[in-house]
């Protein structure tokens, strides 16, 4: 796995939505969060600018699910249920892009990714407490 990839094409699990990223750090921004709705999901996320993700086909089928203030922004597919992408509430300049859509990657590629503190965040009067802990995957060799 190239960690320092650039731009990378990606797919929902039904492939009705592809598009194509350009990432601010390579796979090196992979994390997880805290929030209700992540913990939820369980996506590993890396870092696009908001400008970033180019939408190549079905972007009538991509659908927008918001909540708490409405600043996030997630999208899925209509038609499979795979979240792609969403802007991100901590910084509204960029998005995050499921990694298990991307070509060729998946979140088990990751031996430690970082999980960011989302219950306590800061637009909530919370301490920006930065990260939660480290989600590690074994694998039984």
């Amino acid at each position: 796995m190239d960690r320092d990839i650039t731009e990378i094409d990606g797919a929902c699990h039904c492939g009705a939505v592809r598009f194509r990223v350009r990432l601010t750090d390579g796979l090196h921004s992979a994390r997880r969060c805290t929030c209700s709705y992540c913990a939820m999901r369980g996506a590993v996320a890396v870092t696009a600018g908001l400008d970033g993700i180019d939408i190549l086909a079905g972007e009538d089928a991509l659908n927008l699910y918001q909540f708490n203030t409405g600043t996030a922004k997630h999208y899925f597919c209509s038609k499979c249920g795979i979240y792609t992408h969403h802007q991100r509430r901590s910084n509204p300049n960029e998005c995050g892009v499921n990694v298990a859509c991307l070509d060729g990657i998946s979140p088990f590629d990751f031996d430690e990714v970082p999980v960011n503190d989302g219950v306590n965040h800061p637009s909530d009067g919370g301490k920006d407490s930065g990260l939660a802990g480290v989600l590690r995957f074994v694998r039984n060799d």
